[in-house]
């Protein structure tokens, strides 16, 4: 497949997918219509790069659909001078995306089959700094950050993760609510910090967010 069909693919993408939908957010639109997303998949893969359903990554790990990726950036309101934490890097699609948006970009992932080829892709990227640590724990080495984002769906939000939240800062996530994932921002004020749903929206789940299992007797 050609430069000039990806190029057709992800234009397509653009005003099918993503300007139907609420992706509104005309800097989080010229970031996903610039950035090449079959970089960031297998090689035997990459004619899938702008389906609207998850593409397999390795075994448990999928780059999300377009569309859930453009809401939750378009949710977040970024501004050019945030600092993002970013949670499940993945092959660092959403870091690229994330590089164009913000000042700085800490993309963690904790899967060693992905980190090369993000490690690889994302060299160009000079606001990106890749981390390779547990997922749930982000880095606190950068924090506070103004945003995180949690590019897959999650069982629960992590204290560890809150914490790392400047004041005023926004976190966004799908949020698994009986199996359906539901897009959420949340906002911290002091020591205050609360999710609000805005969509559903299919997420694939990120391991080590599981809320822990109940006995009952």
């Amino acid at each position: 497949m050609t430069e000039h069909n990806f190029k057709s693919m992800r234009t397509a993408m653009v005003e099918s997918q993503l300007r139907t939908s609420d992706v509104n957010d005309p800097r989080v639109i010229a970031a996903m219509a610039n950035v090449a997303r079959e970089a960031f998949l297998p090689n035997d893969r990459q004619a899938l790069a702008y389906i609207d359903r998850p593409v397999k990554l390795t075994e448990g790990r999928w780059l999300n659909p377009p569309l859930a990726t453009g809401r939750l950036l378009t949710a977040a309101s970024i501004a050019p001078d945030d600092n993002v934490l970013l949670i499940g890097a993945a092959t660092g699609y959403t870091a690229a995306l994330l590089s164009q948006l913000a000042a700085s970009v800490v993309a963690v992932e904790e899967d060693e089959a992905l980190l090369p080829r993000a490690k690889a892709v994302l060299a160009g990227y000079g606001n990106v700094k890749l981390v390779s640590a547990a997922l749930n724990q982000g880095s606190k080495k950068y924090a506070p950050y103004s945003l995180i984002v949690i590019d897959g769906a999650v069982e629960e939000i992590p204290s560890a993760l809150v914490k790392q939240v400047g004041d005023g800062g926004r976190l966004v996530a799908a949020v698994l609510d009986r199996g359906v994932a539901r897009l959420a921002i949340g906002r911290k004020s002091g020591q205050a910090f609360g999710m609000t749903h805005f969509a559903d929206c299919e997420s694939v789940p990120l391991p080590g967010f599981e809320k822990p299992k109940s006995f009952t007797f």
